[in-house]
Protein backbone atom coordinates (compact mmCIF):
# COMPACT_ATOMS: atom_id res chain seq x y z
CA UNK A 1 0.00 0.00 0.00
CA UNK A 2 2.61 2.30 0.90
CA UNK A 3 4.83 1.31 -1.99
CA UNK A 4 1.21 2.86 -4.19
CA UNK A 5 1.20 5.73 -2.83
CA UNK A 6 4.74 6.27 -2.77
CA UNK A 7 4.04 5.71 -6.74
CA UNK A 8 1.85 8.37 -7.08
CA UNK A 9 3.37 11.31 -5.75
CA UNK A 10 6.98 10.42 -7.62
CA UNK A 11 7.86 13.14 -10.02
CA UNK A 12 10.16 10.52 -12.02
CA UNK A 13 9.66 10.62 -15.52
CA UNK A 14 7.42 8.48 -17.53
CA UNK A 15 10.28 7.25 -19.49
CA UNK A 16 12.11 6.05 -15.83
CA UNK A 17 8.48 4.49 -14.97
CA UNK A 18 7.54 2.31 -18.07
CA UNK A 19 11.00 0.75 -17.68
CA UNK A 20 10.55 -0.33 -14.41
CA UNK A 21 6.99 -1.79 -15.12
CA UNK A 22 8.74 -3.59 -18.28
CA UNK A 23 11.60 -4.98 -16.30
CA UNK A 24 8.93 -6.09 -13.64
CA UNK A 25 6.99 -7.81 -16.19
CA UNK A 26 9.63 -9.58 -17.44
CA UNK A 27 8.68 -8.24 -20.95
CA UNK A 28 12.21 -8.04 -22.62
CA UNK A 29 12.16 -12.42 -22.80
CA UNK A 30 9.08 -12.63 -24.71
CA UNK A 31 10.88 -10.76 -27.39
CA UNK A 32 13.39 -12.02 -29.99
CA UNK A 33 16.62 -10.69 -30.22
CA UNK A 34 15.77 -9.04 -34.03
CA UNK A 35 12.48 -7.54 -32.20
CA UNK A 36 14.81 -5.96 -29.32
CA UNK A 37 17.42 -4.26 -32.15
CA UNK A 38 14.81 -2.76 -34.34
CA UNK A 39 12.95 -1.24 -30.97
CA UNK A 40 15.86 -0.15 -29.52
CA UNK A 41 16.82 1.18 -32.89
CA UNK A 42 13.31 2.98 -32.83
CA UNK A 43 13.88 4.16 -29.53
CA UNK A 44 17.19 5.76 -30.61
CA UNK A 45 15.29 7.31 -33.71
CA UNK A 46 12.33 9.10 -32.04
CA UNK A 47 14.91 10.68 -29.03
CA UNK A 48 16.86 11.99 -32.32
CA UNK A 49 13.82 13.51 -33.89
CA UNK A 50 12.44 14.70 -30.50
CA UNK A 51 15.65 16.36 -29.92
CA UNK A 52 15.93 18.13 -33.50
CA UNK A 53 12.38 19.09 -33.06
CA UNK A 54 13.16 20.53 -29.71
CA UNK A 55 15.93 22.44 -31.43
CA UNK A 56 13.57 23.77 -34.43
CA UNK A 57 11.15 25.07 -32.17
CA UNK A 58 13.64 27.06 -30.41
CA UNK A 59 14.87 28.72 -33.42
CA UNK A 60 11.61 28.94 -34.58
CA UNK A 61 10.42 31.16 -31.58
CA UNK A 62 14.07 32.76 -31.60
CA UNK A 63 13.25 33.91 -35.09
CA UNK A 64 9.41 35.01 -34.00
CA UNK A 65 11.01 37.01 -31.86
CA UNK A 66 13.22 38.86 -34.06
CA UNK A 67 10.73 39.64 -36.72
CA UNK A 68 8.45 40.72 -34.05
CA UNK A 69 10.68 43.42 -32.67
CA UNK A 70 11.60 44.23 -36.30
CA UNK A 71 8.03 44.83 -36.66
CA UNK A 72 7.68 46.93 -33.52
CA UNK A 73 5.33 44.48 -31.75
CA UNK A 74 5.70 44.01 -28.19
CA UNK A 75 3.91 42.71 -25.50
CA UNK A 76 0.98 45.41 -24.92
CA UNK A 77 0.18 45.16 -29.16
CA UNK A 78 -0.40 41.60 -28.92
CA UNK A 79 -2.50 42.22 -26.12
CA UNK A 80 -4.37 44.78 -27.50
CA UNK A 81 -4.93 42.64 -30.34
CA UNK A 82 -5.67 39.73 -28.78
CA UNK A 83 -8.15 41.74 -26.23
CA UNK A 84 -9.67 43.10 -29.73
CA UNK A 85 -10.00 40.11 -31.35
CA UNK A 86 -11.63 38.63 -28.54
CA UNK A 87 -13.85 41.48 -28.32
CA UNK A 88 -14.64 41.15 -31.70
CA UNK A 89 -15.33 37.29 -30.93
CA UNK A 90 -17.63 38.67 -28.46
CA UNK A 91 -20.08 40.57 -30.29
CA UNK A 92 -20.80 38.00 -32.92
CA UNK A 93 -22.12 35.50 -30.51
CA UNK A 94 -25.93 35.04 -30.57
CA UNK A 95 -25.87 35.55 -26.49
CA UNK A 96 -24.13 39.33 -27.00
CA UNK A 97 -26.51 39.89 -30.55
CA UNK A 98 -30.01 38.99 -28.45
CA UNK A 99 -28.88 41.52 -25.65
CA UNK A 100 -27.75 44.36 -27.29
CA UNK A 101 -31.07 43.79 -29.38
CA UNK A 102 -33.21 43.56 -26.05
CA UNK A 103 -31.16 46.83 -24.55
CA UNK A 104 -31.45 48.48 -27.97
CA UNK A 105 -35.68 48.02 -27.62
CA UNK A 106 -35.31 48.80 -24.00
CA UNK A 107 -33.75 52.28 -24.53
CA UNK A 108 -36.13 53.06 -27.31
CA UNK A 109 -38.75 52.12 -25.51
CA UNK A 110 -37.58 54.45 -22.72
CA UNK A 111 -36.76 57.25 -24.73
CA UNK A 112 -40.24 57.26 -26.21
CA UNK A 113 -41.78 57.12 -22.75
CA UNK A 114 -39.65 60.01 -21.34
CA UNK A 115 -40.50 62.14 -24.16
CA UNK A 116 -44.63 61.55 -23.54
CA UNK A 117 -43.69 61.99 -20.05
CA UNK A 118 -42.19 65.09 -21.11
CA UNK A 119 -45.24 66.00 -23.41
CA UNK A 120 -47.77 65.58 -20.45
CA UNK A 121 -45.45 68.14 -18.33
CA UNK A 122 -45.08 70.94 -20.73
CA UNK A 123 -48.64 70.59 -21.82
CA UNK A 124 -50.00 70.44 -17.92
CA UNK A 125 -47.74 73.58 -17.27
CA UNK A 126 -49.88 75.11 -20.48
CA UNK A 127 -53.03 74.08 -18.88
CA UNK A 128 -52.15 75.63 -15.86
CA UNK A 129 -51.46 78.83 -16.79
CA UNK A 130 -54.13 79.13 -18.98
CA UNK A 131 -56.20 78.27 -15.53
CA UNK A 132 -58.43 81.03 -14.14
CA UNK A 133 -56.37 80.40 -10.53
CA UNK A 134 -53.29 81.05 -12.68
CA UNK A 135 -54.83 84.34 -14.07
CA UNK A 136 -56.14 85.47 -10.85
CA UNK A 137 -52.50 84.69 -9.07
CA UNK A 138 -50.79 86.92 -11.82
CA UNK A 139 -53.67 89.41 -11.84
CA UNK A 140 -53.15 89.68 -8.07
CA UNK A 141 -48.80 90.11 -8.89
CA UNK A 142 -49.22 92.71 -11.49
CA UNK A 143 -51.04 94.84 -9.33
CA UNK A 144 -49.03 94.33 -6.36
CA UNK A 145 -46.13 95.23 -8.48
CA UNK A 146 -48.21 98.68 -9.84
CA UNK A 147 -48.98 99.55 -6.29
CA UNK A 148 -45.10 98.80 -5.40
CA UNK A 149 -43.97 100.75 -8.19
CA UNK A 150 -45.91 103.77 -7.89
CA UNK A 151 -45.50 104.34 -3.90
CA UNK A 152 -42.01 103.50 -4.52
CA UNK A 153 -40.87 105.77 -8.07
CA UNK A 154 -44.19 107.34 -8.46
CA UNK A 155 -46.48 106.14 -11.14
CA UNK A 156 -45.71 105.13 -15.13
CA UNK A 157 -48.68 106.12 -17.21
CA UNK A 158 -47.68 103.04 -19.77
CA UNK A 159 -48.60 100.55 -16.67
CA UNK A 160 -45.14 98.80 -18.39
CA UNK A 161 -44.07 95.03 -18.51
CA UNK A 162 -43.55 92.99 -15.69
CA UNK A 163 -39.76 93.35 -16.29
CA UNK A 164 -39.69 96.64 -16.28
CA UNK A 165 -41.67 97.02 -13.19
CA UNK A 166 -39.46 94.97 -11.56
CA UNK A 167 -36.20 96.98 -13.28
CA UNK A 168 -37.51 99.94 -11.73
CA UNK A 169 -38.57 98.62 -8.56
CA UNK A 170 -34.52 97.11 -8.18
CA UNK A 171 -33.24 100.72 -8.90
CA UNK A 172 -35.85 102.53 -6.64
CA UNK A 173 -34.40 100.13 -3.87
CA UNK A 174 -30.88 100.72 -5.04
CA UNK A 175 -31.39 104.43 -4.61
CA UNK A 176 -33.02 104.30 -1.13
CA UNK A 177 -29.90 102.39 0.20
CA UNK A 178 -27.50 104.42 -1.61
CA UNK A 179 -28.21 107.47 -0.08
CA UNK A 180 -32.12 108.55 -1.07
CA UNK A 181 -34.25 110.03 1.68
CA UNK A 182 -33.73 108.28 4.85
CA UNK A 183 -36.36 107.36 7.92
CA UNK A 184 -36.40 108.45 11.26
CA UNK A 185 -35.90 105.75 13.75
CA UNK A 186 -39.77 106.08 15.01
CA UNK A 187 -40.77 106.43 11.26
CA UNK A 188 -42.82 103.21 9.43
CA UNK A 189 -42.53 102.15 5.71
CA UNK A 190 -46.29 102.40 5.06
CA UNK A 191 -47.38 100.61 1.46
Amino acid sequence: MEAQARGLLETEPLQGRDEDTGASADFPSMLSEEEKEELKAELVQLEDEITTLRQVLSAKERRLVEIKQKLGMNLMNELKQNFSRSWHDVQTTTAYKKTHETLSHAGQKATAAFSNVGTAISKKFGDMRNSPTFKSFEERVETTVTSLKTKVGGTNQGGGSFEEVLSSTAQASAQSSAGGPRRAEGEELQC
